[in-house]
């Protein structure tokens, strides 16, 4: 900056010219420089793998658990070994045994933890945005335990909520333990999450982008390597276990037509006002339990009595089903049960959708993944028989109606359309599917934002006043520079002047002694230090010391390309209002100043991009 650009108070004559600069340079305090990772990402990243293996275990674990729970209900013996609720031949005692399930996780909610209750998504959600990713360390081990309980007494859930949520409170109680910021919990928290879905299901893209789209809030590298390391840490222990075949598998693909492709959209946009209806449904059984006269610990027992109900005239619906979902991606093999019809189809997807519905607006503990995907894919499935039977000529292929239904259900209902696309396609390994499948889940995207404000994963919470984000876009001030919008005609005090001086040019000045600080500079435009309004007019400064010895504190500059997020956040650090803009090389010349007005003024750029 030119010695013009420095209006001057009066000056005295025999006054000092100037004070050393050496000592101000030692002290300048500007941002610190920005970096997409550093040494710390490493610890976490190593962190986060060991965090996968143990959500990994515990996901197989609370398998065994729930099959253990499944075979002493309905069989009345004591193994670890896979095995489903009854699919025929139903004894009448399953009326009866999810409500001993619902008394149970009642009183594990009551006298043990709230939080259970739930699919869990939602809660991580809410500890995330509100409590600075801190879940309570009974959560870790009452969360898996009720929902084994809810789940193998024929709960309709799926297992991956309750792994997803059990994952996610672990990872955020090794962040409480050690010495963590709250940006590093939530990584922790969202990897533990991740690395519970992945181990589920093998499919680490689709956890990631889950991670990513309802937990993390953000795209960044600090956030996405320890997480994409962790559901791929999760997904290798999984084959260690279980082998490298797809969870869902189904007979290949072939390449649709462009009738087919035109109609798996239109079955996308059907499945997506679906899925704001069943979401809708899911919130008001809750509203209605809200008015029932009896204390929220028995509502899932209430609950388990229809899951009972239903599951007696319809077995299929009882427990995580995932085999219901293998058999609709799978409609007309030779693999399929004769009585696995569109019929039957039907009648499976309006039952499913019952029993969840209510057991879910009850509060038990249980996940909606699997629910969703079933019903989802018995709708795609239906209207992949009505579109061949409107449009012969289109040649739908049933199998890829049902896996479009099956993603397109849950993009619409949790708006997490890339991990909704991205999963079906990790657990099928179906690459043809990719084409219908991105068609739908958009469509079904674009109908659920147009017709719900809201998700099935964000209503609940949204409803007690949390603000949950839903967009992502770069950060604006990261965009742009200080120069760009810092003032650089700067009203300046010199070392030489003293406190009595400046009060009498402030009193003559006008708008330009208005500031609420000055910077004080030597004869050469050089960066002493800065003086504030208030130090100037405290009567009890002395009006003949000069104004360098009201300098208290080592100066907040910052330089011409520092970002404005930067400015922003060194300002904020430092409550101030207004920083110095010296040049990065060389003495510290004032070359500008830049306020908080500035700052806020360079949104008008993101404004007026947005305007036609």
């Amino acid at each position: 900056m030119s010695d013009h650009n420095v209006r001057n108070a009066s000056t005295t004559e025999g006054l000092p010219v100037s004070i050393s600069i050496a000592p101000t340079l030692q002290k300048l305090n500007v941002p610190a420089e920005s970096s997409l990772v550093d040494g710390r990402i490493v610890l976490i990243s190593l962190i986060c793998i060991a965090l996968a293996v143990a959500a990994a275990l515990i996901a197989q674990g609370l398998m065994h658990l729930i099959w253990m729970i499944t075979r002493f209900s309905f069989y009345g013996e004591f193994s670890w070994g896979y095995i489903t609720p009854p699919l025929t031949d139903v004894s009448w005692t399953v009326l009866f045994i999810p409500v001993v399930g619902g008394v149970i996780v009642g009183f594990m909610a009551r006298y043990g933890s709230k939080a259970i209750r739930g699919h869990g998504i939602p809660e991580a959600m809410e500890q995330v945005l509100l409590h600075q990713s801190r879940i309570p360390a009974r959560v870790t081990f009452l969360k898996p335990l009720s929902s084994a309980v809810a789940i193998g007494t024929g709960g309709p859930f799926g297992a991956e909520g309750p792994i997803i949520a059990t994952g996610g409170a672990l990872g955020s109680l090794i962040g409480q333990i050690m010495r963590t910021t709250a940006a590093e919990r939530k990584t922790l928290l969202a990897a533990g999450a991740a690395a519970g879905m992945s181990a589920t299901f093998g499919s680490p893209v689709s956890a990631l982008l889950l991670a990513v789209e309802l937990l993390l809030f953000e795209f960044r590298p600090r956030s996405l390597i320890p997480v994409a390391l962790a559901t791929a840490t999760a997904a290798g222990v999984r084959i260690a276990f279980d082998g490298v075949d797809p969870v869902f598998p189904m007979p290949d693909l072939t390449q649709p037509g462009e009738i087919a492709l035109a109609l798996y959209v239109l079955l996308g946009t059907i499945v997506g006002v679906i899925s704001v209806l069943v979401t809708r449904a899911v919130y008001a059984i809750e509203d209605a339990f809200e008015h029932l006269p009896v204390h929220w610990m028995w509502w899932p027992a209430i609950g388990a009595v229809v899951v009972g109900v239903v599951g007696y005239f319809a077995p299929r619906t009882l427990g995580v089903g995932y085999y219901n979902i293998s058999q609709l991606l799978s409609f007309g093999s030779s693999t399929e049960p004769a009585h696995f019809t569109l019929a039957f189809v039907g009648f499976l997807c309006v039952m499913k959708f019952i029993s969840w519905s209510i057991a879910l607006g009850s509060g038990t503990s249980g996940g909606t993944l699997a629910p969703l995907f079933t019903i989802g894919g018995a709708m795609g499935l239906l209207l992949g028989g009505a579109f061949n039977w409107l449009v012969p000529e289109a040649q739908i292929d049933l199998r890829v109606a049902a896996l479009v239904g099956m993603a397109a259900i849950f993009a619409g209902a949790s708006r997490a359309l890339l991990a909704s696309v991205v999963f079906a396609f990790e657990t099928t390994l179906q690459p043809l599917g990719l084409l219908p499948l991105l068609g739908g889940c958009t469509a079904s995207f674009l109908v659920s934002a147009l017709l719900m404000r809201n998700t099935i994963m964000t209503e609940k919470i949204a409803r007690r006043g949390v603000r949950v984000p839903a967009e992502y876009s770069a950060d604006i001030l990261e965009q742009i520079s200080v120069g760009e919008v810092a003032s650089t005609d700067v009203v300046c005090l010199r070392d030489s002047q003293n406190v009595g001086q400046v009060l009498t040019w402030m009193n003559s000045a006008g708008a330009a002694a208005s500031h609420q600080g000055f910077p004080v500079v030597d004869e050469n435009g050089f960066l002493v230090g800065v003086v504030t309004r208030r130090q100037l007019l405290d009567p009890l400064a002395p009006k003949e010391e000069l104004v360098t010895k009201l300098i208290q504190r080592p100066s907040k500059v910052v330089y011409p390309d520092s970002t404005l997020r930067a400015a922003a956040d060194h300002m904020v650090n430092h409550e101030i209002g207004r920083l110095p803009v010296i040049a990065r090389n060389g003495p510290p010349k004032v070359v500008g100043i830049i306020t908080r007005s500035d700052v806020l003024a360079a949104h008008r750029r993101r404004l007026i991009e947005a305007k036609l």
